[in-house]
């Protein structure tokens, strides 16, 4: 991403569950504020850029459709992130749930972008002292829009601006209010992919580091087939083309059968990892529109020993 600016894919993804929320029934997520982060101005940027992209990559399916609006529909249900956006929201929120239930008193959100948990969730607000860790930039972006909209703080709320690729994430939050000795749940959505292996790998293990035992990481990846042509499924080669375009490319993934050998060294015990075929069953099984899960996304739950 670019170093001043505000994560494009952040916006889409906010865009995504605005949209989905506002025109999709029965909702695999139901954001209902999300649209309200983005100015009008960004949600006609996202439109424009996304009819660019089917213009470009499908002509003939682009010439096809009556109007923008028709188009839209079909590239939120059809297309490659949408499903990928909605349905680990909700498991990472339905994970968190269960947590605070069990004991948890902090929730980190990594990259957290455009999140509206905070906002959207009062009776989690109230009950957990809350950290969105991200890029500054971005973090700044939110930050304006938030004044600019006149929402009420959650008094529990901490902002906490970190470069993944250039600083500490321990060093970030204990600069913070975060309290190294409570059961924490941390989710890291959407971000794996962009960063180096090498990044992944560490954070983790900061993340195992910083908080005590029983704590969780809910974090979401793709398989390395999705990176080799041969493998990947079409719509997948598509997202990452095209993100690739916005200057934010995907560079990696995780084998699902060596990812808990992995984990181990770092600290972390695997708890859960959801293959496509079982994120299809939870989330989109016997739904009459085309949502389907996304080929070669899994999402995983790790525990801290």
């Amino acid at each position: 991403m670019e170093e001043n600016r505000a994560s494009r894919t952040a916006l889409m993804t906010a865009y995504t569950r605005g949209y989905h929320a506002a025109h999709d029934r029965p909702t695999i997520f139901d954001d209902f504020l999300a649209h309200h982060l983005l100015s009008g101005e960004e949600r006609s940027a996202v439109e424009d850029l996304m009819m660019t992209f089917l213009r470009r990559f499908n002509p003939v399916g682009a010439a096809s459709f009556p109007d923008t609006g028709a188009a839209l529909a079909w590239m939120m249900q059809t297309g490659a992130a949408p499903p990928i956006v909605l349905a680990r929201a909700r498991y990472a929120e339905e994970s968190l749930e269960e947590a605070a239930g069990e004991g948890v008193r902090q929730y980190v959100i990594l990259g957290a972008g455009m999140d509206t948990c905070p906002f959207r969730r009062p009776d989690l607000a109230r009950r957990l002292r809350l950290f969105e860790v991200d890029h500054p930039a971005t973090q700044a972006h939110k930050l304006r829009r938030l004044a600019d909209l006149g929402w009420d703080m959650p008094p529990g709320l901490k902002f906490v601006p970190v470069d993944f690729t250039r600083q500490s994430l321990g060093a970030a939050l204990a600069a913070s209010s975060y309290d190294p000795h409570a059961l924490t749940f941390f989710s890291w959505l959407g971000v794996t992919y962009y960063l180096p292996r090498d990044t992944v790998l560490a954070t983790l293990r900061e993340i195992a580091a910083i908080a005590p035992s029983g704590s969780m990481v809910v974090f979401d990846y793709l398989d390395c087939d999705a990176f080799l042509p041969w493998k990947a499924a079409p719509r997948v080669l598509l997202m990452l083309r095209s993100v690739r375009e916005l200057g934010e490319p995907m560079q990696t993934g995780f084998d699902p059968l060596t990812i808990e050998a992995e984990l181990a060294p770092l600290g972390l015990r695997l708890r859960d990892d959801l293959s496509p075929f079982d994120i299809h069953a939870r989330f989109f099984l016997g739904r009459t529109d085309h949502y389907r899960a996304c080929e070669h996304a899994h999402f995983a739950c790790a525990v801290v020993e």
